[in-house]
């Protein structure tokens, strides 16, 4: 059943793009590849489509379902890229903190993002995160620990 909605959303988007499903794990129900021409369009900018259109998979397939169910859509593998770049945005900010002795704050940033930030820096023996502002504006500041 995801597998057709996902196509319906792709064809209503009218994308030449072709799907696959690259896993089924604990983590999630199943996990969907997408590859094509039009891959780019379905990323957006800092993921924000991709992230869109899988709420709205995610949405209609627990509709649908006696059960919850988590459906992960990955396009030529962003988010495991996305993720890199959190990871190493996180250990700059780090260093970058330690050697100014000043809290470093990040760019705005989505909960998924700034959780990949806090994940990262969480064991760090020298610095703390916390997430201020409000809505779209929200960011993750990297501080000394005292």
């Amino acid at each position: 059943m995801a597998a057709e909605v996902l196509d319906y959303f792709l064809s209503v988007m009218d994308v030449s793009v072709t799907t696959y499903v690259s896993e089924i794990s604990d983590d999630c129900d199943v996990a969907f590849e997408i590859e094509g021409e039009d891959s780019g369009l379905l990323i957006g900018r800092r993921g924000e489509t991709l992230q869109a259109l899988q709420f709205l998979v995610n949405m209609v397939i627990n509709k649908k379902m006696d059960r919850p169910a988590y459906i992960t859509i990955d396009v030529e593998g962003y988010r495991e890229r996305r993720q890199d770049a959190l990871r190493d945005t996180a250990e700059r900010a780090a260093e970058s903190a330690l050697s100014s002795g000043e809290s470093q704050t990040l760019q705005p940033m989505n909960a998924a993002d700034r959780r990949i930030i806090h994940i990262t820096l969480v064991d760090h023996p020298d610095v703390d995160t916390q997430s201020r502002g409000h809505g779209d504006q929200r960011r993750v500041v990297v501080l000394l620990k005292n």
